[in-house]
């Protein structure tokens, strides 16, 4: 599933060049994530009242073009599940009017119970990511 999500960029997310700082774009991934898990259904508050936890594992920013005080972005996320205990999120954010390049990466998170080992996706995850059957346990889970 895809989600597109329009905001503009505040004059606090610019540096002296006058374009978004470069921190920002993880910033606005993570509002792409929050959206996209809210649009599919599950709030990411909610994922954790059921005790399970995204944390990030990895990023990845490519800085394509300009985005000034005040302009007004697109942004579309995408979720996978990946592997046994991964999500990935891809996301792309472009120019709203016209469509110009910004920025375009992904962020890898672990799937984890409370304590923050790893967990296979319980059914409810996999389901909402679009996978019939989640995957094997991992070593030393117990089967459900």
């Amino acid at each position: 599933m895809d989600h597109t999500i329009l905001f503009r960029v505040r004059y606090s997310e610019t540096d002296q060049m006058g374009t978004f700082y470069n921190s920002r774009a993880l910033e606005w991934f993570e509002c792409g994530r929050t959206e996209l898990l809210r649009a599919m259904g599950l709030p990411y508050a909610e994922m954790e009242r059921r005790g399970v936890f995204l944390p990030l594992v990895e990023a990845h920013v490519e800085y394509r073009g300009r985005a000034r005080y005040d302009d007004l972005l697109k942004m579309t996320s995408r979720g996978t599940l990946v592997g046994k205990a991964r999500v990935r999120i891809d996301v792309e954010i472009v120019q709203a009017e016209g469509g110009a390049p910004v920025a375009r990466g992904y962020t890898v998170h672990a799937i984890t119970g409370p304590a923050g080992k790893p967990i296979r996706p319980p059914p409810w995850l996999a389901q909402l990511f679009g996978v019939k059957r989640p995957p094997s346990p991992l070593r030393g889970e117990a089967s459900s």
